[in-house]
């Protein structure tokens, strides 16, 4: 069966929750969205400290949290829009 035919993961548990998020092709979603988002906010935000050999451990903290930061942004929009109720 191919990813696009199997039905949507869903949860009523928290317990199952985690399941959602790994589901592969959720986690593509978020990767996606984390390095389009991320990589926009990097070069808003830091590409001139980089580009300019001014890049201390707090930037590149900074850059790590511009992706991270979407992508949990993202697998909390997939998980909000996946939930059933748990009469279903």
């Amino acid at each position: 069966m191919r990813d696009a035919d199997r039905p949507t993961r869903t949860w009523s548990r928290t317990a199952d929750i985690l399941s959602v998020c790994l589901d592969v092709r959720n986690l593509t979603r978020c990767v996606t969205v984390a390095l389009i988002v991320g990589t926009i906010l990097f070069l808003i935000n830091q590409a001139d400290v980089v580009f300019g050999g001014r890049a201390t451990m707090s930037t590149w903290i900074k850059i790590g949290l511009s992706y991270l930061v979407p992508f949990f942004v993202a697998n909390y929009g997939i998980v909000v829009a996946s939930r059933r109720s748990a009469s279903r």
